[in-house]
Parts: C-alpha cells; sequence; structure tokens
C-alpha cells in the first residue's frame, strides 16, 4: 500500500470553523486530489509532510508510519523522507542554483559554498538539464527553471515519496503543458510514488492514476484508472 491515510483536524477562527476529515487507501503510484480552493487540499499534503498535526488519525506512506495518534507516533518532517514542493518553489534568494539544489543534501542551516560542487548536485543539474544555470540566482531564472530547480532540490535526497502543491498554477499555458510532460517522464523514470493537488482537471488527466475529489474537508469521489 503506497498510501493509507486518516487525516482529521478541525480548525477555528472565530465564528468559523473548518473540519477535514480524508480517508484514503491507495496502491497507486501516482495519486491526485483534485478540489476547489479552500477545500482542504493543502491541509492534507502538510498533514503528510508533518508540517500540521492531525487532531486524530494515521498517515502511512510506502509502508512507513509517519504519524498515529493512537500510537502516539508523530515523526519530524526532516525524518519523514518526503520531498514537498511548495506552490510557489520556495528557493532561497540568496542562493544560486547549484547552492539551493545543494541544500536538500544539507542537514543543518547551512548555506552550500557558492562553487558547490558534488556529484549528486551534478546528476541534477544534468537530468533537468539546468547544468547551464548553476551559477544563477532566482531572481534570474523563468517559471520553469525554478520548477526544475526546485524539483532538483527535493529530489536530491532520494525521498520515498513526492509531494506536489499546485505545481503548474504558477506557469502560463504553453509552459504548464511542457512542464507537465517533462514531471510526467521524470516520475515515470524515477518510479517514485507522489501525490499531487491541484484545482485543474487537465493535471487530474494526466497524472491521475488514482483520483480524489475533495469538497469542503471531504471526499466526495474517488476514480482509479482502469489501465
Amino acid at each position: 500500500m503506497q498510501f493509507d491515510l486518516h487525516i482529521h483536524k478541525r480548525l477555528q477562527s472565530g465564528q468559523r470553523s473548518f473540519e477535514l476529515d480524508v480517508v484514503v487507501r491507495s496502491d497507486s503510484q501516482r495519486l491526485v486530489i483534485l478540489g476547489p480552493s479552500g477545500a482542504g487540499k493543502s491541509l492534507v499534503l502538510k498533514a503528510i509532510a508533518g508540517l500540521m498535526t492531525p487532531d486524530t488519525g494515521y498517515i502511512q506512506v510506502a509502508g512507513n508510519t509517519l504519524f498515529d495518534h493512537t500510537a502516539r507516533i508523530n515523526l519530524p518532517p526532516q525524518r519523514r523522507q518526503l520531498a514537498y514542493l511548495f506552490q510557489d518553489y520556495a528557493l532561497f534568494p540568496h542562493l544560486n542554483v547549484a547552492q539551493n539544489i545543494a541544500f536538500g543534501l544539507s542537514q543543518r542551516w547551512r548555506n552550500p559554498s557558492a562553487k558547490v560542487q558534488d556529484e549528486k548536485v551534478a546528476y541534477w543539474l544534468d537530468a533537468l538539464q539546468i547544468e547551464a544555470l548553476a551559477r544563477q540566482m532566482p531572481h534570474e531564472l523563468s517559471g520553469g527553471q525554478k520548477q526544475r530547480t526546485a524539483l532538483a532540490r527535493a529530489l536530491i535526497a532520494e525521498p520515498r515519496a513526492l509531494l506536489l502543491d499546485e505545481p503548474f498554477a504558477a506557469l502560463d499555458q504553453p509552459l504548464r503543458i511542457s512542464m507537465r510532460k517533462e514531471l510526467d517522464t521524470l516520475q515515470r523514470q524515477l518510479n517514485i510514488p507522489m501525490i499531487l493537488i491541484t484545482h485543474d482537471a487537465e493535471d487530474a488527466q494526466v497524472f491521475g492514476e488514482h483520483v480524489l475529489n475533495l469538497r469542503d474537508g471531504r471526499l466526495i469521489s474517488s476514480a482509479k484508472d482502469a489501465a
């Protein structure tokens, strides 16, 4: 079982409340959570990554228990071995491309050298075709180049799963189509399980081996690709 989740969380802000209650069991390599803004998609991803603690439930990824309320298990984010790609890519603005990628190997909050030379960094620069950008700063990159850099930083630590938060939302339509193809190819090559959240039905069509529709904190449908 790739993903076995029961995430329950109640949020309160003044008179407003929101309750997330999601149960998922999936052996698919590519899980897509589709829903409008405010449905709770990002909360699910943050809970899996360890950036939000559910009130009750459990989270298992690739057979590893990351959270279990009853058993009092709650691994910190750095021990979950998950790659989280934020919607805005969250590149460090003061680090060049190679440094940003090398940061994925760092066990401490210490900046890699500006002239970092590492076999793994070189491998991912080449794999994502950004070796010519190694010394460029984030503000000098296009949207697609930023995404490739963020992906390389996420993948260099050899995670057990990849979590993608609206990865194409910031891209224009032609680049969105191109980057979908690139990510599709890369994921198939690496054979890494992934969860992608999106409001775009086209993302679900491309990556939806198993598609979950989320509304108001609840799953309203679940469909697997028969192929």
